[in-house]
């Protein structure tokens, strides 16, 4: 029994551009014609285009089917197999996003309610950054320090908000000041300072050990993101990250009793 263009296009819910295509690439060709010149498609090209039909909705492009269809040597199944492959990996991609989805609703939900302008006023050119935010939601997941600092900033209020934001305001103040007149971040100043920011978090966020501070400092120089909210990127100045994350680390020497300074040449 043979099949009008029209017809074959109903049945796979297909266009009949599509199909007229498909002849014009050699992918399908219908294996009859009617008396006036009209395609007419047989049992076997249903099959042929049932293939291809699937095929595509997994994703591979029209060149790699009709390879298949005409190298012997092409094995379908491991072509299959590779296509499974790249379809877990996509589907754990879109899985990521969905958590970061997740996550960034929640994180957009945290903090004290301000207006935009109270928002100005209390953290001035300190910007949140919800890509970094999410970010360090997804990496802190199972953290119990992270779900700790995530509800007291939840708890914060207007006047907590003016509060830690002022002591920040001072201390980069001094930090800056210490910087720029040349201090060297082992030196005491420098030191004082990255205890003051490790208490800073304990304070207002959640308990922060040594090594949790490392890691936060770490970020400073490893994400510009994580840097630009100890310090706005109009004040910042080259290297200034890496010497506060060199402060850090000695001032956790320090109090470890090392006598590297806390490992100067980082």
């Amino acid at each position: 029994m043979s099949y009008s263009v029209g017809q074959v296009a109903a049945f796979a819910g297909v266009t009949v551009r599509t199909l007229h295509h498909y002849d014009k690439v050699g992918l399908l060709s219908p294996s009859d014609r009617s008396h006036a010149g009209y395609r007419l498609y047989s049992e076997a090209d249903l099959v042929r285009l049932q293939q291809i039909l699937f095929y595509r909705e997994l994703g591979f492009v029209l060149d790699e089917i009709a390879a298949m269809f005409k190298d012997p040597q092409v094995n379908p199944v491991e072509k299959l197999l590779a296509r499974q492959q790249q379809l877990n990996e996509e589907i754990a991609r879109l899985q990521r996003l969905a958590e970061v989805a997740e996550r960034a609703i929640e994180v957009q939900r945290t903090g004290a309610p301000l207006t935009p302008e109270e928002r100005f006023e209390v953290f001035g050119e300190i910007t949140f950054d919800l890509s970094y935010a999410t970010m360090a939601e997804l990496k802190w997941a199972h953290s119990e320090g992270q779900r700790e600092a995530m509800a007291r900033a939840d708890a914060h209020t207007k006047e907590d908000w003016r509060r830690l934001m002022g002591e920040a305001s001072a201390w980069r103040a001094e930090l800056l000041a210490v910087f720029d007149e040349g201090e060297s971040a082992c030196g005491e100043r420098a030191m004082d300072l990255a205890e003051e920011h490790r208490l800073h978090i304990a304070r207002w966020f959640t308990s922060c050990p040594p090594d949790m501070h490392r890691r936060i400092a770490d970020d400073f120089v490893a994400d510009p993101r994580a840097f630009a909210l100890v310090v706005p990127p109009a004040q910042q100045r080259p290297g200034l990250a890496s010497y506060t994350r060199k402060a850090v680390y000695a001032n956790t020497a320090r109090h470890a009793g090392d006598s590297t300074n806390g490992e100067e040449n980082r």
